[in-house]
C-alpha cells in the first residue's frame, strides 16, 4: 500500500509539472514575440521538458499496474499454497484424535490425495514460469506425436475433476502427426489450456478439440473451443502475460496465480509455434488456436 501510494504521489506530481511547464511556456511565448531565436530555443527546451515529464508519468503508470499485479499474485500464491496445507493438517489432526471408520479414512485419503495435487500443481506452476525466463531453457527434444500428446493430457484433466469422458470432444485426423519437442512441456501446456476450459466454465462444461494438417504448411492447427465465460476484447491480447488475469467475474472468483497462459505461450513459442485467444465476449466460450510445426 505504501509503495502504490508513493507511485500515485508521483503520478500526481508529474501531470502537476507537466500543466505548470505548459502555461510557464505559453506565458513566455508570449512575452516574447520578437525574439525569434530565443523563442526557437524555448520551444525546443518546453519539448525536452513535456518528454521527459510524459515518460515519467507512463513509466509510473506502468509500475502500478506491475505492484498490483505482482501483489494479487502474491495474494493468489499464498492462498494456493495455505488452503490445502490448511485442509491435509486438518483431516491429518481428525484422523490423529478421533475413531473414523474405514470408509471415512478412504474419503479422507482421497481428499488430502486431491489437495497434495493441488497444492505441488501451484508449486510447479511458479519454478516453471522462473525457468522459462531463463535464456538458456534446455528441452529434451525428441519425434513426438502431437496427438498422443493431447489425448494424454484430456485425460489427465479428466482425472483431475473426475469428470465423464463426454465433456471432451475430440476430433483428429487417422494420422501420424510427428512434432519435435519436449513431451514433457508440450503436455503441461495442453493440460494447462484444459485445465482453464474446465475450471472456467460456467455449467456443465463441453469442451471441444478439434487436430488438423494445414494445408498447404507443415503445420498443424489445434482447435480449442468451451463454453465458459468467454474473455472481453480488452483481454484477448493480455491473458498471455505473466501475472494477467481477466476482469470476467467468475475468473476473478476463482483463485488462480496468473501463470498458466502465460507458461503455455512460452512452450509453444518455444517449440516454433504460435497461440490466440478468439471470444465473441463475457458469457459466449473463448476458442485457443495453437499452431505447430510438423516434421
Amino acid at each position: 500500500m505504501r509503495r502504490r501510494k508513493t507511485a500515485i504521489f508521483f503520478l500526481v506530481l508529474g501531470i502537476a509539472l507537466s500543466v505548470l511547464a505548459v502555461a510557464l511556456n505559453v506565458g513566455w511565448i508570449l512575452l516574447n514575440l520578437r525574439q525569434v531565436a530565443l523563442l526557437i530555443l524555448g520551444i525546443v527546451f518546453f519539448a525536452l521538458i513535456i518528454t521527459g515529464l510524459i515518460l515519467n508519468t507512463v513509466f509510473l503508470v506502468r509500475e502500478i499496474r506491475r505492484s498490483e499485479q505482482h501483489d494479487a499474485f502474491l495474494n493468489s500464491v499464498t492462498h494456493e499454497l495455505k488452503t490445502p496445507i490448511a485442509s491435509i493438517k486438518l483431516y491429518l489432526e481428525t484422523l490423529k484424535s478421533r475413531e473414523v471408520t474405514k470408509e471415512k479414512q478412504h474419503e479422507f485419503y482421497d481428499i488430502m490425495l486431491s489437495d497434495a495435487d493441488r497444492l505441488l500443481n501451484t508449486v510447479e506452476q511458479v519454478l516453471q514460469a522462473g525457468r522459462l525466463r531463463e535464456k538458456r531453457l534446455q528441452y529434451d527434444v525428441t519425434e513426438i506425436d502431437i496427438q498422443e500428446v493431447i489425448r494424454n493430457a484430456i485425460s489427465a484433466v479428466l482425472s483431475r475433476y473426475n469428470l465423464s469422458p463426454g465433456v471432451f470432444r475430440y476430433y483428429g485426423p487417422d494420422e501420424h502427426l510427428p512434432v519435435l519437442g519436449d513431451y514433457r512441456e508440450l503436455e503441461t501446456a495442453f493440460i494447462n489450456l484444459f485445465d482453464n476450459a474446465v475450471k472456467y466454465s460456467a455449467g456443465e462444461p463441453n469442451v471441444s478439440v478439434r487436430v488438423r494438417r494445414m494445408d498447404m504448411k507443415d503445420r498443424v492447427a489445434i482447435r480449442i473451443r468451451d463454453n465458459g465465460v468467454g474473455i472481453p476484447d480488452a483481454d484477448l491480447k493480455r491473458i498471455f502475460k505473466r501475472f494477467y488475469r481477466s476482469t470476467t467475474p467468475l475468473v476473478k472468483e476463482t483463485k488462480g496465480t496468473g501463470l498458466g497462459l502465460f507458461i503455455v505461450r512460452s512452450i509453444i513459442e518455444n517449440h516454433g509455434g504460435s497461440i490466440r485467444a478468439d471470444s465473441k465476449g463475457e458469457g459466449k466460450g473463448t476458442t485457443i488456436l495453437v499452431q505447430l510445426p510438423l516434421l
